[in-house]
């Protein structure tokens, strides 16, 4: 963004602009000054409109002739010559330029006060838009001097965005807060950026319940994705986390998430807040619209949710789709306990010997113990006796196995005694 454009933004904030001053926008002057000649003035407006009809060149060579007579020129003609140049130079962003022929022009006296008044505040916004924060500040000061107190109003938030970006945060807040309980007053909406300017202070100052409050104002008023979205985390930080699941559905049912990493979000607030079945719905979708990519994180994350709302069917599905791609055995572990569970024991046998055959087992017993339990449910009570002998031999499963296995020997013992009366 160049510089004009900065400074018309800035400008649009504070419902200003710059403007040429001419003969009747001075009618009204709180001093005696010199008289802005006919002849001076008439070349003034010709290099003005030589300017406008895109000859900006030929503009200032007009003022250069102008000002080679400067010497036989009252005050106010001297003034309204710079304030001619700075507006030209302004239009051809040359701000730097504009800013030091606008200072000639307060430093000319004695010229109208409304003239001084209104230099001031536009070299206030001209050296905001440049970075030059303290001489923003001391132009307003000078402008504080010749006007009203009730004009006031018009420079808070000029002042605060020099206080904010001087990091005098407690100093820019209370003019902030100003300009938007005047607003209110008058039954008019706060400028957006007026709230975005209070919230980046409450943010400074660390007034996260504030930030909470702006962020209700923004959405009440321009009611944009990215407000919802802050106003959620803000929750999150606050751990107000009813409130924040509350945002995030209505930002979601208002389709404004849309990213990524936005639905991510709603998806782990989904699990904390034990939604599991809502969890695995947004991030299905989140993966069949490509918004997420369906990676191995995303599978095993979607899985557990669909285990934790007991949709085992989709959470196996979704295991095989993640054991397709992982690399060691611990999602065909995850999938052989569920398919246990489900009394699927010959997948869960060979998922179990899968999660044993690629390896990197945080409990390498445990599947051993599955193994022995499909095997035990399909009667193979010889090879459930191995199997529990095996995870006899780690100690975390070592209890249990024990256990298992003589169960498996009675069974066995059983299966024999049968088999020998038969005959």
């Amino acid at each position: 963004m160049n510089n004009a454009t900065l400074l018309r933004r800035c400008s649009m904030a504070i419902g200003l602009t710059l403007a040429i001053w001419t003969e009747t926008s001075l009618a009204q002057q709180t001093e005696r000054v010199p008289a802005l000649r006919e002849r001076v003035y008439s070349q003034l407006a010709r290099a003005q409109e030589t300017a406008d009809s895109g000859k900006p060149n030929e503009g200032l060579a007009i003022l250069a002739e102008v000002e080679s007579k400067a010497d036989s020129m009252n005050s106010y003609e001297r003034a309204m010559l710079w304030n001619f140049y700075g507006f030209m130079y302004y239009e051809q962003d040359q701000v730097d330029k504009a800013i030091g022929y606008f200072d000639k022009v307060i430093n000319e006296q004695p010229i109208p006060a409304s003239l001084k008044m209104s230099t001031l505040f536009s070299l206030a916004q001209l050296t905001l838009a440049q970075g030059e924060f303290k001489q923003t500040l001391d132009y307003l000061a000078r402008w504080k001097q010749l006007a009203d107190p009730s004009q006031y109003s018009k420079a808070y938030i000029l002042q605060a965005q020099a206080l904010y970006q001087s990091e005098r945060y407690q100093e820019a807040l209370p003019l902030v807060q100003k300009a938007i309980d005047d607003a209110l007053t008058n039954g008019k909406t706060p400028d957006e950026n007026w709230l975005i300017l209070a919230r980046a202070l409450h943010y400074e100052l660390k007034q996260p319940e504030q930030i909470v409050d702006v962020l209700k104002q923004l959405i009440r008023w321009y009611n944009k994705p990215d407000y919802w979205v802050q106003l959620a985390g803000m929750y999150g930080q606050l751990e107000q986390d009813e409130k924040q699941l509350a945002v995030l559905e209505a930002a979601y049912q208002q389709g404004y998430l849309t990213t990524g990493e936005q639905l991510r979000n709603l998806v782990q607030v989904y699990y904390f807040n034990e939604l599991p079945y809502k969890a695995g719905q947004v991030l299905t979708e989140a993966m069949q619209q490509g918004k997420v990519d369906t990676d191995l994180k995303t599978l095993k994350q979607l899985a557990q949710n669909w285990i934790l709302a007991k949709e085992y069917e989709k959470a196996v599905e979704t295991l095989k789709q993640a054991n397709a791609v992982a690399e060691d055995g611990e999602v065909a572990a995850q999938l052989a306990q569920v398919l246990l569970n489900q009394d699927h024991n010959t997948d869960a046998l060979e998922a179990a010997e899968q999660a044993l055959a690629k390896g990197g087992l945080a409990n390498p017993g445990m599947m051993y113990l599955a193994k022995g339990m499909a095997l035990l449910n399909l009667e193979r009570y010889q090879e459930s006796i191995a199997a529990f002998s095996k995870a006899q031999q780690f100690q975390q499963t070592q209890a249990n196995a024990q256990q298992w296995l003589q169960y498996a020997k009675s069974q066995h013992h059983q299966q024999q005694a049968l088999a020998a009366g038969s005959s």
